[in-house]
Parts: structure tokens; sequence; C-alpha cells
């Protein structure tokens, strides 16, 4: 009688438990949004980056005109700027963006690099195909950024 009583209690005990497992009210989980100090952080970094986008018509035309010095000076100055306010960035994206945002930041660094070899070479039509990728790389990290306008 004394070991159908610990078998009836070690059931009790284990279809309690899993009633309670099963029972209890579903939690929710918002999805991750930005803090203001992360939006913040972000809004310092993007006008550097916005500014060299908006230059980049330059690279296009010096490449054009086979000005290697000067398509290298730009490579090295305010495109690897921006690359690196690209850097800064990343740290305060959402986890799920940061990969993607890594790999874009990575993905302009080799097309950089190409530039400056085709630069080295005067290959006018890698440069430009470089140039190009690398233009596409700015623009699908930024597609990437919270929207940092306060009006929306």
């Amino acid at each position: 009688m004394a070991r159908q009583r610990s078998i009836f209690s070690l059931l009790l005990v284990l279809l309690a438990t899993f009633l309670i497992s099963c029972g209890g009210p579903s939690v929710t989980v918002a999805p991750p949004t930005y803090t203001a100090i992360q939006l913040e952080r972000i809004q310092e970094y993007v006008p550097k980056i916005q500014a060299v986008r908006d230059r980049a018509a330059e690279l296009k035309t010096l490449i054009k005109k086979q000005d290697w010095i000067d398509v290298s000076n730009f490579i090295h100055g305010p495109m690897t700027e921006a690359r690196s306010s690209m850097t800064y960035i990343i740290p305060n994206l959402l986890p799920s963006t940061q990969p993607v945002a890594r790999q874009k930041t990575r993905d302009l660094l080799n097309h950089l690099v190409k530039i400056d070899q085709a630069a080295g070479q005067s290959d006018t039509q890698l440069a430009l195909s470089s140039y190009q990728e690398a233009m596409e790389d700015i623009d699908k990290f930024f597609q990437l950024l919270p929207d940092t306008n306060p009006e929306a």
C-alpha cells in the first residue's frame, strides 16, 4: 500500500508540474526598439556619411578624368572617414541589424580597395564599377538605419 501511495504521489507531482508549465498566461515580448541615446549616437554620425555620399559625384568625375592621385586622396580621406563613421554607428543598431551593417561596411572597404588598385593600374572601367558598388553599399547601409526624424 505504501508503494502505491508513492507512485500515486509521483504521478500527481508530474501532473501538477505539467499543468503549471502549460497553464500560465502568455507573455508577449515587445519588439526591440531604439533608445534615445542610441538614436542620438546614430544621428551624430549620419551627417558625416551623408556629406561624403553627397560628394560622391566628385569621385566619379576624378575617375573619369583619370586623376588617380586625387582619386586615391578622396578614397583615403573622406571615404575612409565615412567608413569609420559607419563603424561607429553599428554598435548602436539593433542586434538583428548589426551583422548586415558590418557586412556592408566590409563590402565598402573591399570596393574602396578595388578603386585604389584600379587607380594604381590606371584602369578606369574597374574603378568606375567599384565606385558604383561602393555607393550601393553606402545606400544599403542607410536603409538599415532607423528613422531619426523627430516629425515622423
